[in-house]
């Protein structure tokens, strides 16, 4: 139980843990929500006590800076390597040639800015409508869905390159630890449908489904299946997806 939670928190952030010797990421790979609970946890409890100190934007940007120091810039880079290869690439060969340059263009660029501005409006958002202990259950869910969400991919598409990092996962990824750490996922929205409301954990619920499967049907058109890049962009993306659309509902509700 430890190890494979260990390498999980190893490949999904930057947090020191215990060098392992043999290093087994499919076998992780139920673990990964818990680690986005947890990065989620840490983002929800000092947006929340920033908050009390100082203005709400200010407090949400701290928040998100922690995220992105705490994961590496992880999903981001992925975000960004996916844009631009969505932009500037005419063919499959060319899109993944873009995406493994590690320059940012102009693509990946405007996609890093937009995100970052997106999810501190978002977090600011959520701060001026909810309580503490909601915050907490709502980003703690996005954290576990987004986590999730990258596994039916990396199971159920081809790994689009000839070696790489998240190879290792697609090729040795299995249906038993894809349906774990959905339960893990879903069972992380129970604070939302309790504290928040059992439209708003839905709605967190769907967005993790839909976009997904929204990239994932770009990764198969595009690119001929996944990479570590469309990988990391597929949790960016649900994680915002999983706290806009709920702002959106209680904005209107």
């Amino acid at each position: 139980m430890t190890g494979p939670l260990l390498d999980a928190t190893s490949f999904l952030t930057r947090l020191p843990v215990p060098a392992r010797r043999r290093f087994d990421l499919a076998r992780a790979a139920w673990a990964f929500p818990v680690v986005g609970a947890g990065v989620g946890a840490l983002t929800a409890a000092l947006a929340w006590s920033a908050h009390l100190l100082l203005p709400v934007l200010v407090a949400a940007t701290l928040a998100v800076l922690l995220e992105v120091v705490v994961t590496g810039a992880l999903h981001l880079d992925g975000l960004a390597d996916c844009a631009d290869g969505c932009g500037g690439g005419q063919d499959r060969a060319a899109r993944l040639r873009i995406m493994k340059d590690h320059a940012v263009g102009v693509y990946g660029g405007a996609a890093l800015v937009l995100a970052l501005l997106l999810q501190v409006g978002v977090l600011a958002g959520l701060l001026g409508v909810l309580g503490g202990g909601q915050l907490l259950m709502l980003l703690l869910a996005s954290g576990a869905l987004s986590r999730a969400a990258m596994l039916p991919p990396a199971r159920w598409l081809r790994y689009a390159r000839a070696e790489g990092t998240a190879g290792a996962l697609v090729a040795g990824l299995g249906t038993g630890p894809v349906v774990a750490a959905a339960g893990l996922a879903v069972a992380a929205t129970a604070g939302t449908l309790l504290l928040v409301g059992p439209w708003v954990a839905l709605a967190q619920l769907a967005a993790a489904v839909v976009t997904p499967a929204l990239v994932s049907r770009w990764a198969y058109r595009s690119l001929g299946g996944v990479t570590g890049d469309v990988l990391g962009a597929t949790a960016e993306l649900t994680r915002t997806a999983c706290l806009l659309v709920p702002l959106a509902l209680l904005g209107w509700a």
